[in-house]
């Protein structure tokens, strides 16, 4: 096994181009855990820790522009307001030890359903920037999943800054574990709520092949709630549309039975986080003035 160390974006965008094959390697939180136990073993390593602009993040006036390393730590600390969605999730992600080492970025790069980001991402409809030696381009994130752990990446790019709209509304996930910390999802999800557009997004996670949107459950959902008059009058949503939704979200659901859960357990489980989280974000949204304010 080869170690490739560039010291500039350039270097590792030449290095990537010479060795497509080449695994990037940043936080290491996936990539080492799978050598360590022998189930992988590349021939090239590529070392992208000595890459700063990977660790910035800048906050614009509609997006934030968050590097692919980006520990989680720091988005909890730092981006709680404008990616409240984004922030529960890195509450979830394993250890305080793992969340100061990932980032975004190795979550669309492994691309497991798993992946506790993935949600987040889809409810808030991020957009994820790649680079190579040609150029670069943006996949928005419902195109990024292609298969089970395959993304859109070409061999020869890299993931190099997730593009995410500041939060204009309410924005809640969770995710379902045998324990706290230091576990894989048994299944999870994302909601947010985006009052501008009078949208809803989903997310689900570890509950189909790759992370998906409840597509079906959004659009209910949309249309009933802008027949209804809710997002001017901010009533309480009705159990009968509640249940409707969370319903429309575990039929979404395409999950398996495997040691951490059953494909039944899952769908289940979809449909209740999905009701309790829009209970909580429609409390937030009519209890902040239908703002963003109070609503993180």
């Amino acid at each position: 096994m080869d170690f490739l160390r560039p010291a500039s974006w350039e270097e590792a965008l030449a290095a990537k181009a010479e060795h497509p094959t080449a695994v990037p390697l940043s936080g290491g939180t996936d990539v080492m855990v799978e050598i360590n136990f022998d189930h992988r073993r590349p021939e090239y390593l590529l070392d992208l820790n000595r890459i700063e602009l990977l660790r910035e993040w800048e906050v614009g006036e509609e997006n934030v522009r968050l590097g692919a390393a980006v520990p989680y730590t720091q988005i909890m600390e730092n981006l709680r307001a404008e990616l409240p969605g984004l922030a529960l999730a890195s509450h979830t992600v394993a250890s305080p030890q793992i969340r100061n080492r990932g980032g975004v970025g190795g979550n669309l790069g492994t691309a497991s359903p798993a992946g506790d980001a993935h949600p987040a991402l889809l409810a808030a409809g991020a957009e994820v920037e790649v680079e190579s030696v040609r150029g670069s381009r943006f996949i928005p994130i419902d195109e990024f999943y292609t298969g089970v752990k395959r993304n859109a990446l070409q061999p020869d790019e890299l993931i190099k800054t997730v593009h995410i709209k500041k939060a204009d509304g309410p924005q809640q996930y969770s995710k379902v574990g045998t324990r706290n910390a230091m576990v894989i999802a048994v299944c999870a999800f994302g909601l947010a709520l985006h009052p501008e557009t009078r949208t809803v997004r989903t997310g689900i996670g570890s509950a189909a092949p790759t992370p998906i949107r409840a597509k079906e459950a959004e659009a209910f959902l949309n249309a009933a709630l802008e027949e209804g008059g809710f997002w001017d009058n901010g009533k309480i949503i009705t159990p009968s549309i509640a249940k409707q939704f969370a319903d429309l979200c575990s039929g979404a659901a395409n999950p398996i039975d495997d040691v951490r859960g059953t494909a039944k357990y899952r769908r289940h489980a979809v449909g209740i986080m999905a009701r309790r989280q829009l209970g909580w974000t429609w409390e937030q949204y009519r209890g902040s003035g239908r703002t963003l304010e109070g609503a993180a």
